[in-house]
C-alpha cells in the first residue's frame, strides 16, 4: 500500500514511541562473529533534493535550511534512539536533469548531537545552485548505487524525493520506481505545491496525486504535500522523524495504481508538457 497523509497526522504518530523497524528484503543477515557492530545502521536514507529553475531561491534556501534544521531537532534525535542501533547513515545530493545530481554531503552517520550538528553544517554551507530539466528518474538511478558503495548496513533503505514538479526527461519515473523497489527500497515523496501552476514553468496540477502514483514506492511508503510556504520545514521535519522511526501513518490508503486502479494522473505527463511546448 502506499499512503497519503497530511503533517498534522503525521505528526501525531511521530509523537508515539517504541518504534520496530524492518529488515529490509536485500539484507541479508550476518552472524555475530562477522558483524562489525560499527557499520550497522536503523536506516540507510539518501536524500534527494530538486535544485530544477522552477524552485525559486528562496524555496531552495527554505528547503536546505529544513533538511538541516530537522536532523539537528530534539525530536529527531529522540526518534534516533528508538531504534535498534540508535543510528542512521545519511547522504543528500541535489538534482536535475537525468545527468545533474550533485552530491553534498557523502555518506555519514548520525548518532547524536554531536554528529547530527556535523551533517547540518556540512549541508548547509554548500552554495545553492539551481540547474534545467526535471528527472526523477535520474535521481532515482543515481541513489541506488550509493546504497551499495557506503559502507553501512541498514535495517531498511530509504530514498527520500523533494521535488516541485513532475519527470520531464530521462527515462519514465515508473521504469526507475519499480527498479528500487525490486531491491528493496522504500521510495517517499515530499512534492512541492506552493507556488500557482504555471505552464512557462512546466508544472501540472495534482502534483501530490503524480508522486502518490508515479513516484513512490516499497512497503509503507508516503507522500508529505507541502501547500504552504510557512509549512516548508514543518512537513521536512515531519518526513524526517517518520522516516527514521519506520513507522507507516494512519492514513488514507492510496491504492497502488494498477489496472483495478488506474493512476489518477498520467506518469508522463512531464514528459507530455515539455513536448507540447518544445516540441523535442
Amino acid at each position: 500500500m502506499r499512503w497519503w497523509v497530511s503533517i498534522g497526522s503525521m505528526l501525531a504518530v511521530a509523537a508515539a514511541a517504541g518504534v520496530a523497524a524492518v529488515a529490509a528484503p536485500n539484507h541479508a543477515p550476518q552472524s555475530a562473529a562477522g558483524r562489525d557492530d560499527t557499520k550497522q545502521v536503523d536506516v540507510e536514507l539518501v536524500l534527494a533534493v530538486d535544485v530544477s529553475y522552477s524552485m525559486d531561491v528562496d524555496e531552495l534556501a527554505v528547503q536546505r535550511e529544513g533538511y538541516a534544521q530537522a536532523l539537528m531537532s530534539s525530536e529527531f534525535l529522540k526518534t534516533l534512539k528508538t531504534g535498534p542501533n540508535g543510528r542512521i547513515a545519511v547522504t543528500y545530493f541535489e538534482w536535475a536533469a537525468s545527468s545533474d545530481q550533485k552530491i553534498i554531503l557523502p555518506w555519514q552517520i548520525i548518532d547524536g548531537p554531536e554528529s547530527a550538528d556535523a551533517v547540518a553544517a556540512e549541508i548547509m554551507k554548500a552554495p545553492l545552485r539551481r540547474a534545467s530539466r526535471t528527472s526523477i528518474s535520474g535521481a532515482i538511478n543515481f541513489a541506488l548505487p550509493l546504497f551499495e558503495q557506503n559502507p553501512y548496513h541498514g535495517l531498511r533503505r530509504v530514498i527520500d524525493i523533494s521535488g516541485d514538479g513532475p519527470n520531464n526527461n530521462g527515462e519514465p519515473v515508473t521504469i526507475a520506481r519499480d527498479a528500487a523497489v525490486a531491491k528493496g527500497v522504500v521510495i517517499n515523496g515530499l512534492p512541492i505545491m506552493v507556488k500557482e501552476p504555471s505552464y512557462s514553468m512546466m508544472d501540472i496540477e495534482n502534483l501530490d496525486y503524480y508522486y502518490e502514483d508515479c513516484v513512490i514506492g516499497g512497503p509503507g511508503a508516503f507522500v508529505v504535500t507541502i501547500k504552504d510556504r510557512a509549512k516548508f520545514k514543518e512537513a521536512i521535519h515531519t518526513k524526517l522523524v517518520m522516516e527514521v522511526a519506520g513507522r507507516v501513518p494512519p492514513a488514507r490508503i492510496v491504492p497502488i495504481a494498477d489496472e483495478q486502479h488506474p493512476a489518477r494522473v498520467s506518469c508522463l505527463i512531464g514528459e507530455k508538457v515539455w513536448q507540447d511546448r518544445w516540441g523535442r
